[in-house]
């Protein structure tokens, strides 16, 4: 691994060395994932599964102009800079995804339609258009597994402090979408855990100005959730997902106060000792079987 200290930071940044193990990946491309603050003390971990706009070399955009890669369509403009800055002040560690979600959506089942999108926003992705199944392996083998194996391998690491390590998925939405003005400024996602969810909102709905988005504007309960489905909730871990408006957060200066006001919220309900445990008894509870079936992908 080689790591690199970004301006306004706290914490080093990791990136994996190119291998033979990503065969669509050649030196200056960006990395599968990325991670940040390896050593952090607290028994959290933070993803960003759209946190990249970037492609290989290889696979030349998908054949897009360069414009798209700064739109909504290639990836969670500023969850990057929003996921840094929240794993600084919560002392957690974070994975990020490293590459464009028009690749492949790290956020959906590998059998879901969207995980290749041939549209997205109402744009064609000339590159992927008659994917055979050779090419989504190379895909898959290059970029989704190195980022999720990354997640299983933080996961176990922090079980190594605590039973059931908390579990945060970062995202960011568009203010606008289909002509409808979204207002909530924070959406919580979530669905048959309450633990984190439930007082998060609870003390952002105490702070002024704030509209928080109850399972809006998505639903923690849809089964395109695949990050949070497959590395929390299956295990039992105390987890959220959290939506953060873009306009909020498509500067430093707008990532930085976000990530206050939310380590502000989860600061209380982290500190709670008791949250750190499955939610059910009959889930598994060795690190080593996580490790295993987190290879395991449907």
């Amino acid at each position: 691994m080689s790591r690199t200290k970004l301006p306004g930071h706290s914490h080093y940044q990791s990136f994996p060395e190119v291998s033979s193990r990503y065969p669509l990946i050649a030196p200056g491309d960006p990395p599968p994932f990325m991670t940040y603050n390896d050593h952090a003390r607290a028994p959290v971990l933070l993803v960003a599964d759209h946190a990249s706009p970037f492609f290989p070399a290889a696979l030349n955009q998908l054949g897009l102009a360069d414009w798209v890669l700064e739109r909504h369509v290639a990836w969670d403009i500023g969850s990057d800079q929003l996921a840094r800055f929240l794993a600084d002040e919560l002392d957690a560690q974070a994975v990020l995804a490293g590459f464009s979600r028009l690749i492949v959506d790290p956020n959906r089942k590998l059998d879901d339609p969207s995980a290749f999108a041939e549209i997205s926003d109402g744009i064609a992705i000339p590159g992927n258009l008659e994917l055979d199944d050779e090419q989504k392996s190379l895909r898959v083998q290059s970029f989704f597994q190195p980022y999720h194996d990354a997640i299983s391998a933080r996961l176990d690491g922090i079980r190594t402090r605590v039973a059931a390590p908390a579990f945060i998925s970062v995202h960011t939405c568009t203010p606008v979408f289909d002509r409808v003005v979204r207002p909530w400024h924070i959406g919580i996602m979530w669905d048959q855990d309450p633990r984190i969810p439930v007082p998060l909102m609870e003390n952002l709905r105490r702070m002024d100005g704030i509209c928080i988005g109850d399972n809006e504007p998505y639903s923690g309960r849809h089964p395109h959730d695949f990050t949070v489905d497959f590395h929390a909730e299956r295990l039992g871990l105390p987890h959220v997902g959290i939506e953060v408006r873009q306009d909020l957060v498509s500067d430093d200066e707008g990532a930085r106060k976000w990530a206050g006001i939310l380590a502000a919220a989860l600061r209380p309900v982290l500190a709670d000792e008791t949250l750190f445990r499955q939610l059910g008894e009959d889930l598994p509870a060795s690190a080593a079987e996580g490790s295993a079936t987190a290879r395991a992908f449907p």
